[in-house]
C-alpha cells in the first residue's frame, strides 16, 4: 500500500431491535467485550485509520470507546448500508487510499482474510468478500463472470433457477479504491421496497464503468457471520470458544475439553501446559511449560510460571505464581499477589498485594493482605493480617523461617522476627523478637457456677 493510506469504515448505526436488549447492538458481550470492540481490534492490527458510523446510541457507543484516535461519523437516519457508507466517505479525501468496510455486528472475521482481500482490491479497484453457504436461502448470489470476477449479485427473490443453484453469497465486506467507491455511492438510487441506498449495489456500478471487481472467499460461514439476536450472539460466541481453543492446542496446550474452556483474552502458553475443564482465562495471561489448570478454574490478567500447580475453583486475578507452586483448591489470588518458587496457597486462603517468598505455606483458611512473608514461613489456619483500621491500610512482616500458629491475630503494621514461632490463637499487635516464641492470649478463666441464660416463656 505504497503512497495510500488503508482506511476502515466500520457500520455500527443499528438499534438490534431483535436483541430485546436495551444495549446497541454493536455493544452486546462476546467473550467479555462488546461485539464492535472485536471488529476494531481487526481494524487496528490491520494499521487501519479507523471511521465508525453510529447513530442508535451513538453516544453510548463512543462512551464505551474513548480512543481519541477513532473518527466518529453519525448517521441521523438509518436509509442503508450504502448510506452509511455516503455519509462517512466525504472523511477520505485521497482517491489512491484504500477502503475496507466491516460491520460493527460481524465480530469474527479475521485480519489474514482481509489483507487477502484488500491485495485484490489494489489490484482491481474493487474486491468484495464471499462465502460458500450450506443454505444460501435469502442472501444474494454471487455471479461471477467468465474470467471468475463478480459481476452482480442477484437477490433471493429475484434469482432465476440457475442463479439459485448458486451458493456462494455476498457478505457485504468489501475494499476498494476510495476515488472508485466515491463515484459508485453517487449513484445509488433507492428505488427498491425499503426505500434504502444498499453497498452492494456498487458491485454492478463499477462494473458498468469497466472496473472488473475481485471475489475473495472467506475460509467459512462463521468469519462472516452477523449477530443480529441472541441466539446468534451464543451461536457466535460458541465459535469464537472453540477458535481459541483450537490456537492453545496448536500453541501445544492439552485441554481436557476444548468445547469447554472460555479463552476472552490473549493466552500465550509453554509446552506440555495442561487445562482442565470450565477454565476461564481473561485477558493478557502467560502459561508457562508443565503448568497444569484444575477445572473449574478463573484466571485473569495473571503469569504462571513453569510446574506450577492450579487446583480445582481457583481465582487468580493480576496475579504471578512462581516455579513449583501450588495453589488451591478454592484459593484466591487478587491483584498485587505475587508467589515465589515452592509456595504453597491451600484451601480458602486468600492472598491480596503481598510477596510469598521461597517456600512458604499458608495452607487453610487464612487471609493474606498488605504483607511481606519470608522464605520458608508457615503460616497456621485461621489466621488473618488484620491490614484495615477502618481508613489506612496497614503492612505485615514475616521473617523469613517463622511458624505462625493457627488463629492468630496480626494486627499491623507489625513485623514478627526471623525464626520467629508464634503461639496459636494469639492477637499479635506488637513487633516479636528473633527466634523466640510469642504468646498473646487472654488468660484462661473458668466461672464456678455460672448458668448459662433461659429464655422466658410468652405471656
Amino acid at each position: 500500500m505504497s503512497g495510500s493510506t488503508l482506511h476502515s469504515i466500520i457500520l455500527a448505526a443499528g438499534k438490534g431491535t431483535r436483541m430485546n436488549s436495551n444495549l446497541p447492538k454493536v455493544l452486546q458481550p462476546l467473550a467479555g467485550q462488546p461485539l464492535l470492540g472485536h471488529v476494531l481490534d481487526v481494524a487496528k492490527s490491520l494499521g487501519a485509520e479507523i471511521h465508525v458510523v453510529v447513530g442508535h446510541g451513538a453516544q453510548q457507543v463512543q462512551d464505551t470507546f474513548p480512543d481519541s484516535k477513532i473518527n466518529w461519523v453519525m448517521q441521523t437516519e438509518q436509509n442503508g448500508t450504502g448510506h452509511a457508507v455516503q455519509v462517512a466517505i466525504p472523511n477520505i479525501e485521497n482517491d489512491q487510499d484504500m477502503i475496507v468496510v466491516l460491520y460493527g455486528d460481524v465480530p469474527l472475521i479475521k485480519a489474514s482474510t482481509l489483507q487477502g482481500l484488500i491485495s485484490q482490491a489494489e489490484t482491481c479497484g474493487l474486491a468484495i468478500l464471499t462465502v460458500e453457504a450450506n443454505d444460501p436461502s435469502g442472501y444474494g448470489r454471487i455471479v461471477r463472470d467468465a474470467n471468475a470476477f463478480a459481476e452482480r449479485i442477484v437477490e433471493h427473490k429475484d434469482a432465476n433457477s440457475q442463479e439459485l443453484a448458486i451458493k456462494e453469497i455476498n457478505s457485504g465486506i468489501l475494499a476498494g479504491r476510495a476515488g472508485l467507491l466515491r463515484e459508485c455511492l453517487a449513484k445509488l438510487k433507492n428505488n427498491n421496497a425499503q426505500g434504502e441506498y444498499y453497498l452492494t449495489d456498487v458491485v454492478e456500478l463499477a462494473n458498468q464503468q469497466g472496473t472488473q471487481v475481485a471475489a475473495v472467499s472467506a475460509e467459512t460461514e462463521t468469519e462472516v457471520a452477523g449477530v443480529n439476536d441472541k441466539l446468534q450472539l451464543s451461536q457466535v460466541e460458541a465459535a469464537y470458544r472453540q477458535r481459541r481453543a483450537e490456537e492453545l492446542l496448536h500453541q501445544g496446550a492439552t485441554l481436557a475439553d476444548p468445547s469447554r474452556v472460555d479463552v476472552r483474552g490473549n493466552v500465550t502458553v509453554g509446552k506440555d501446559v495442561f487445562i482442565d475443564i470450565n477454565v476461564v482465562l481473561k485477558g493478557n495471561i502467560k502459561l508457562d511449560d508443565n503448568v497444569v489448570i484444575g477445572p473449574n478454574c478463573v484466571i485473569i490478567e495473571s503469569q504462571v510460571e513453569q510446574d506450577a500447580i492450579i487446583k480445582a475453583n481457583s481465582i487468580l486475578e493480576y496475579a504471578h505464581v512462581g516455579p513449583r507452586a501450588t495453589v488451591g483448591p478454592f484459593a484466591r489470588l487478587r491483584p498485587e499477589a505475587f508467589l515465589g518458587s515452592d509456595v504453597r496457597v491451600g484451601n480458602f486462603v486468600e492472598v491480596k498485594k503481598s510477596v510469598l517468598a521461597k517456600g512458604a505455606k499458608v495452607n487453610h483458611l487464612t487471609y493474606i493482605g498488605d504483607a511481606q512473608i519470608g522464605a520458608n514461613v508457615n503460616v497456621g489456619a485461621g489466621t488473618v493480617t488484620c491490614n484495615y483500621d477502618g481508613v489506612n491500610k496497614h503492612k505485615t512482616v514475616i521473617k523469613e523461617d517463622s511458624f505462625i500458629g493457627s488463629g492468630t491475630m496480626l494486627v499491623a503494621p507489625v513485623e514478627i522476627g526471623k525464626a520467629s514461632t508464634i503461639a496459636a490463637g494469639s492477637v499479635i499487635t506488637k513487633d516479636t523478637p528473633a527466634e523466640e516464641l510469642t504468646i498473646a492470649r487472654v488468660k484462661q478463666k473458668t466461672v464456678p457456677g455460672w448458668k448459662r441464660p433461659e429464655k422466658k416463656d410468652k405471656i
